[in-house]
């Protein structure tokens, strides 16, 4: 079964940045990985396509999904719906893939209550005009998204208690760092490893009966 780990942060904080860039590390390491794609009701920002950065569906389309009960988790989110439907992650899991969520806070609360072994990692900002000066370099907002982001971001940090690690994204090779080390570290967790250890410990049983 492989690990789930959800990545949080305030828009901007650059959460996707550093999962891709972890993932390219482990799949130069053999490693399977998956980025989870959500699903969202908001219009593609240009450059982004249909089934690699998000699947694009309308709100009947999402409502649909929901009374179905097709989603681990979805939220909504500056106006527009946000899910992350069970299939994108059950299977790879099952496969033994490492799954990355990129969610906000309050999809991250939902896949908590029903994947408590999931690993949750919460990415910061190294200021407020760093996030502001992050927000407007992407030229995808107006002046009134951007403000609404930026307000929004104070309520999502504030929540930061409710996950296991917390990355300070100041510089991008050392958070990147930080992230990849959490990932492997994970791996090692004493319910991660209880196969391989019960194996040992057989043994070792198994050797002392035979003694004298």
């Amino acid at each position: 079964m492989g690990e789930l780990f959800i990545v949080s942060s305030p828009s901007g904080g650059g959460k996707t940045t550093l999962i891709r860039r972890v993932m390219q590390l482990l799949q130069g390491e053999g490693r399977n990985a998956y980025f989870s794609v959500s699903h969202t009701t908001r219009p593609p920002r240009p450059g982004e396509r249909h089934g690699v950065d998000y699947y694009f569906v309308s709100r009947e389309q999402f409502a649909a999904m929901v009374d179905r009960g097709e989603f681990l988790e979805y939220a909504e989110v500056h106006g527009n719906l946000y899910g992350t439907a069970w299939e994108e992650v059950a299977g790879k899991r099952e496969a033994g893939w490492d799954v990355f969520l990129d969610i906000d806070v309050q999809g991250a609360r939902q896949v908590r209550g029903k994947v408590p072994d999931a690993v949750k990692v919460f990415i910061f900002p190294p200021s407020y005009g760093e996030l502001r000066r992050r927000l407007e370099a992407r030229r995808q907002d107006v002046p009134e998204t951007i403000r609404l982001r930026m307000r929004n971001a104070l309520n999502e940090m504030r929540e930061y208690g409710e996950f296991d690690y917390v990355i300070i994204n100041d510089e991008l090779e050392v958070a990147t760092r930080h992230l990849y080390a959490i990932v492997t570290a994970s791996r090692l967790r004493s319910q991660r490893m209880r196969g391989p250890v019960e194996k040992i410990l057989d043994e070792y049983a198994r050797h002392l009966k035979e003694e004298p």
